[in-house]
């Protein structure tokens, strides 16, 4: 009886110790698949913006062998041209649609009794008019403005209490030529044509290419350039 008493105790400390065991390779093997996937991640948070569509488990071979140093497909030379091509590709792809975008809206918008259109493609809408002063195209300016995509994402806004200061001559041209329609005080809303903006280049992460800028900005001073506020300009 005392016997099978010590056995039946030693087969449940076996079992209580291959339990333990086991939490221990679970908590172990969960502590490796969270930092796999933070790893993923932030890799991924490199990638998100990227105009190419992936095929995971390609990806994922080639992460693998990459990492354990295993046979590659390629050599590092051939994966550089092959991802600068794919990427090309796709941010000529992306441009074009944007571009007909582009012109989809601007038609549209033109249409409208409120807005003005100068030679040069720029529109804009007076949301308040003064006889002011207005800026030559080498003053330095102070403002508060926004500035959102066409589909109203934000790009960019001032600090409102001291708003934005800098030079007009240092500036994308259409923000050049509205800010000179403008006397002191008055409040615009400014279309800027990708032409007068960034282009098909676009700001990479920032401002998609062909991208009309949407702005509502605000003149609150006007400075000669030998005379500039303080701080200095710092668009």
């Amino acid at each position: 009886m005392k016997k099978s008493v010590i056995l039946i105790c030693l087969f449940f400390s076996v079992i209580t110790l291959h339990a333990k065991a086991i939490q221990e390779d679970y908590a172990m093997s969960d502590e490796k698949a969270r930092v796999s996937y933070a790893f993923g991640m932030l890799f991924a948070s490199n990638l998100r913006t990227t105009p190419l569509e992936f095929d995971y488990n390609a990806f994922t071979e080639g992460f693998k062998a990459m990492i354990e140093d295993s046979e590659l497909m390629l050599t590092q030379q051939e994966a550089v041209e092959i991802v600068e091509t794919a990427m090309f590709n796709a941010m000529e792809k992306a441009a074009e649609a944007n571009k007909l975008r582009e012109e989809e809206f601007l038609a549209a918008n033109s249409q409208r009794s409120e807005v003005h259109i100068t030679p040069s493609g720029l529109q804009y809408e007076i949301l308040a008019e003064t006889d002011g002063e207005k800026p030559a195209s080498n003053s330095v300016v102070r403002v508060n403005y926004e500035v959102t995509l066409t589909d109203g994402t934000p790009v960019d806004k001032s600090n409102d209490s001291e708003g934005a200061v800098f030079p007009l001559n240092m500036v994308i041209p259409g923000w050049t030529e509205g800010l000179m329609l403008m006397g002191k005080g008055s409040i615009f809303r400014l279309y800027v044509p990708s032409e007068l903006a960034y282009g098909k280049e676009g700001v990479q992460n920032f401002i998609p290419p062909n991208s009309t800028l949407i702005f509502i900005v605000e003149l609150l001073e006007i400075s000669d350039p030998a005379n500039k506020f303080d701080p200095e300009p710092e668009f």
